[in-house]
């Protein structure tokens, strides 16, 4: 009876680590993907201001929106995803920011996110003296940095294996002030790691 039961036992404990490799394995190559689609411009001010200590210096306010897709390429499991802010820069100096709300992508799919990034009298100290402007419109394009950096996480068997996805996203963009209110394409402007 005692062998009989030994059988039972190792094979269920076979089966089970033959569940289990093979959910692991299944977990690591299926990676996230990011893809930044767009960023529109609404507002791009400079006007001469102070900041809360009293120094004089150039301001910036500013919003815009940045479209991007997120696909989960994995065929078994589905991905908690969180976010850094979205920051957008002129000169090292964050002007705008954003937020991804978390959220949870199934197997095999994909969602379209729109993110609001606002920047409200951002003091630009030294690196705003190359920023010419008429009535507080810039008059030559603004280089600019875009970054952030997703996490994705699964949960393969419940909570026993978790692997862990990390993308980090640099797009170089340039704000036209011609080309306010218009969709500016960020394709091959980013670097994805």
């Amino acid at each position: 009876m005692s062998a009989q039961l030994s059988k039972t036992d190792s094979e269920a404990s076979l089966y089970f680590l033959c569940v289990f490799v093979d959910s692991l394995g299944a977990s690591r190559p299926q990676k996230p993907t990011i893809t930044m689609k767009s960023i529109v411009f609404d507002q791009f001010a400079v006007q001469a201001g102070s900041d809360f200590s009293g120094v004089a210096t150039e301001m910036v306010s500013m919003n815009c929106s940045v479209k991007l897709t997120f696909r989960n390429t994995a065929t078994f499991f589905g991905v908690h995803v969180t976010s850094t802010p979205l920051d957008l820069a002129y000169s090292q100096l964050t002007v705008a920011t954003g937020t991804i709300r978390k959220f949870y992508q199934s197997r095999k799919s994909q969602r379209s996110l729109t993110v609001m990034l606002k920047g409200s009298n951002v003091p630009l100290y030294g690196g705003g003296a190359n920023l010419g402007s008429l009535n507080g419109t810039p008059t030559q394009p603004v280089p600019l940095t875009l970054n952030l950096k997703v996490r994705s996480r699964a949960y393969v068997l419940g909570k026993l294996v978790k692997p862990k996805f990390y993308k980090k996203v640099d797009c170089l963009v340039v704000m036209d002030p011609k080309e306010m209110n218009v969709a500016i394409s960020l394709k091959n402007k980013c670097n994805y790691e």
